[in-house]
């Protein structure tokens, strides 16, 4: 599948999913084995501390994952996450998140997918990790 379908292809999907756009998440660039995801900052997302949630901070980077893996998926398929470690490296404050998937391993059955979450302050500062995800991802292919 050409790139421009398959961005097309996941940006639809990713517009269908109600967990991202609850959070306010958006699609910001699909490349092959490399997909961002960004999330602005909102007390609706924070934890008791003021932190940005970890399960929001999961979200965006299983879903970039994911959707990375899919961009080298076999044609014809789908994904879903079969598994995933999360590092939570420092509390998730700023003023946005990316979310950044990447393809380590592309397989027929499985994809094995790293990532990490940036957050960035509107005070110029450069961005801090906030977290590190080692995911598999599984090829699901449509019934015969």
């Amino acid at each position: 599948m050409p790139m421009t379908d398959l961005q097309e292809r996941i940006a639809t999907s990713f517009q269908a999913q109600g967990l991202m756009t609850t959070l306010g998440a958006e699609l910001v660039r699909v490349a092959e084995g490399e997909v961002h995801i960004a999330l602005p900052f909102s007390e609706r997302l924070s934890q008791q501390h003021g932190f940005v949630h970890a399960g929001a901070i999961t979200s965006i980077l299983d879903s970039a994952c994911g959707y990375a893996a899919l961009t080298k998926a076999p044609p014809g398929c789908e994904v879903v996450t079969a598994e995933f470690k999360i590092n939570l490296l420092r509390p998730a404050l700023g003023d946005r998140f990316l979310a950044i998937g990447k393809v380590q391993n592309a397989g027929w059955s499985l994809t094995v997918c790293t990532g990490e979450v940036q957050a960035f302050s509107g005070d110029g500062s450069a961005p801090k990790v906030v977290a590190l995800m080692q995911a598999t991802i599984a090829n699901l292919r449509p019934p015969a």
